[in-house]
């Protein structure tokens, strides 16, 4: 491996952002150690490591930081954007429901980094990028453990960045709004964008937006790698980078 080289871990590596992620990653000359629960395809870059791993079970981080540690003895960053969204009133969740969203979207967050931390040290110059959401700022009804989830991810961004950064690691997160993914189009079906079918819900939804349309996941892709980056980002930690087409920059009773 040439010593220029870097290594990213990326989790939730098979959605929509995260196969984004892999391949922008990748096409800027880093090896991508993915993690997913679900296969990614033959598609995975070959210089890198798939891991088909669950992170909302504690129990797997130890086969994803064992295949990890022997692959690579550093990691120049990890970017933690699995997630899952249930979308209902509060008062129909149930407890296992909501744990469920605290453990896929912030606990796994907790353990990936305390676990990532020496490989991270070891790199010199780490960076951690958490993908949070513009619903840790701005929500709407109907999905509050998520939201709940990724305010956690926010709060959990700025205790790590003060606490890593004598290892010279870099804490960041980015909180994307609306981005055309399988989550997104899932998420339509609870009843907040009008509209017949995903498409018209999906313009209808792009018209909230400052710049009239929804987001593509290489969007996120490339502001992620810029946090990860640390010749683009070195002076960054402990901030929260909205990509979300304007949408929260507008007053709701514009």
């Amino acid at each position: 491996m040439s010593e220029q080289m870097k290594t990213v871990l990326i989790t939730g590596a098979a959605g929509g952002i995260g196969r984004a992620t892999v391949k922008y990653f990748s096409a800027h000359g880093w090896r991508v150690i993915g993690v997913d629960r679900h296969p990614f395809g033959e598609e995975y870059p070959q210089e890198g490591l798939f891991i088909q791993a669950d992170i909302a079970n504690p129990a797997d981080f130890e086969t994803i930081f064992d295949k990890t540690e022997k692959f690579t003895s550093e990691l120049h960053a990890i970017v933690n954007n699995a997630a899952v969204q249930i979308a209902k009133p509060l008062v129909e969740t149930t407890t296992e429901e909501w744990d469920e969203v605290m453990a896929s979207n912030l606990r796994s967050i907790f353990l990936a980094c305390k676990l990532a931390f020496p490989l991270l040290k070891a790199s010199g110059n780490g960076a951690i990028v958490n993908v949070s959401s513009v619903h840790a700022v701005a929500t709407s009804a109907n999905i509050g453990a998520y939201a709940a989830s990724k305010g956690g991810v926010m709060a959990l961004t700025r205790a790590m960045a003060i606490e890593f950064a004598p290892q010279n690691i870099r804490v960041n997160a980015i909180l994307p709004g609306a981005v055309d993914t399988p989550m997104l189009r899932a998420g339509l079906q609870r009843g907040h964008v009008s509209g017949g079918t995903i498409v018209d819900r999906l313009e209808n939804l792009a018209r909230k937006t400052v710049n009239g349309r929804v987001g593509q996941p290489e969007e996120i892709a490339s502001a992620i790698y810029f946090l990860a980056d640390n010749s683009q980002s070195s002076f960054m930690t402990g901030q929260a980078l909205v990509v979300d087409g304007g949408a929260t920059c507008r007053l709701s009773t514009e």
